[in-house]
């Protein structure tokens, strides 16, 4: 396989060093070399990609990605969409997510026990486009909490696997590792708009959360957890619950318990879904809209302060989380680099470092990806301008000049799948 030198270009390695000239050969799936300085170099053996000075960065990461979700307007419609269509639906959801620059995602959640799993292993096996996948069970819920759509007269499954008591999690956590999953999902504590579970509602009991850790763990999987309420959050810090979503309502002792395990914890907000619902909801100009608006913004309120508490303290924060929703569709995803520096005030280059290093952390790859270094997965963006100036940037496909993953090209500029020649990934079929 020849190798592929890109040339002239300003490297945003994510080691926190500002961005450099220089050159990256990619030989195989690996970057061999990161050269700096404008000097040329060797080009015998390559393909020559000439950045003319854009910028080169690491693949972004979705941290907290459902790419089975479906953009649906209501959760219902998860419930009613048969296998074969939603899986081609996962499919196609999975090459938005590499054009628009995501070579990686953690996911926090199937809709169905094998879909993530089934769709990892066809990208792994280059059958299909797609960001590298950790796949996740369904939420696992109690009865009467976020993801439980039963009724006594009527059964649904919509995106949650609902369990009481130790051994009925235990059960389920067994069976989802048998099916193939990478991460384990929890819903520690409810949601807004849920009658008998709402955000600040911590409704999976100790003993419960404590079963499916273990569990989880002896068989080397992590465990991920749906947490707004403040006691939701010290749940799962207390009983090693590796990745901590949403974190909105958490208080001082919480933001404590999150600091002091900075060094193995991760948490994701995943603020775009509450962003877009508001402003759906204010636009629709209805009165009776008005209980779910103050409850939408007490949770956006909420979930602000405590992200910028989070960013003071040096708790690990990925991007992304909940899109697939009709508000924000999947592919939308590098909207969220916006949100943090708009709704928390993270700068740029903070933003990127949570889309790469520390996405890379989520996706259990730290070693190898998230970093233009040597030695690492080819997982490389270049970009047409300066996202150190305007982060909006990768909301516009034509911006992505070159997006590669695993030492293949997948798509170029205006978000057009690359041409079955040299390096790209059609070639490689």
């Amino acid at each position: 396989m020849t190798d592929i030198l890109i040339r002239n270009a300003m490297i945003f390695d994510g080691s926190g060093d500002a961005p450099f000239r220089g050159h990256v050969r990619v030989s195989g799936n690996r970057i061999a070399a990161v050269m700096r300085g404008t000097d040329e170099v060797p080009q015998e053996g390559a393909q020559v990609i000439d950045a003319d000075g854009a910028f080169l960065m690491p693949g972004l990461i979705e941290g907290h990605g459902h790419i089975s979700f479906i953009d649906q307007a209501d959760l219902m419609d998860l419930a009613v969409i048969g296998v074969e269509e939603h899986t081609l639906a996962t499919m196609h959801n999975a090459r938005k997510l590499l054009e628009a620059g995501f070579t990686s995602v953690n996911s926090a959640a199937s809709a169905k026990v094998r879909l993530d799993a089934v769709i990892r292993d066809e990208i792994e096996a280059r059958r299909i486009p797609g960001p590298r996948l950790r796949a996740a069970s369904p939420e696992i819920t109690v009865t009467s909490g976020l993801g439980d759509a039963n009724r006594m007269h009527v059964k649904l499954h919509t995106f949650g696997l609902v369990v009481d008591g130790v051994d009925e999690v235990v059960s389920t956590v067994r069976m989802c590792i048998r099916e193939g999953v990478d991460n384990i999902k929890l819903n520690i504590s409810g949601d807004v708009f849920m009658p008998n579970a709402d955000s600040f509602s911590t409704v999976m009991a100790d003993p419960e959360v404590r079963a499916a850790v273990e569990t989880a763990h002896a068989h080397g999987k992590r465990v991920a957890a749906h947490c707004r309420a403040a006691d939701s959050v010290k749940r799962a810090v207390r009983n090693r619950v590796d990745m901590i979503y949403h974190c909105d309502h958490a208080d001082e002792e919480a933001l404590d318990m999150l600091e002091e395990a900075r060094d193995w914890v991760l948490t994701g907000p995943a603020i775009g879904v509450i962003i877009k619902s508001l402003e759906m909801l204010k636009a629709a100009d209805d009165p009776a809209l008005q209980p779910q608006i103050d409850e939408l913004q007490t949770l956006y309120d909420d979930n602000c302060w405590t992200h910028g508490e989070m960013m003071k303290r040096g708790i690990p924060i990925v991007v992304g989380g909940d899109y697939g929703f009709s508000v924000n569709p999947q592919g939308t995803n590098a909207n969220d680099l916006e949100h943090f520096v708009k709704h928390y005030g993270f700068s740029e280059a903070q933003t990127l470092h949570c889309a790469t290093m520390i996405g890379a952390r989520a996706m259990d790859m730290a070693d190898s990806i998230g970093q233009v270094r040597e030695g690492f997965l080819a997982d490389l963006l270049l970009i047409d301008g300066d996202p150190l100036s305007d982060i909006t940037l990768f909301q516009d496909k034509s911006k992505l000049t070159m997006i590669m993953k695993d030492g293949l090209i997948h798509a170029t500029g205006n978000g057009q799948t690359a041409e079955a020649g040299g390096r790209s990934w059609l070639a490689a079929q």
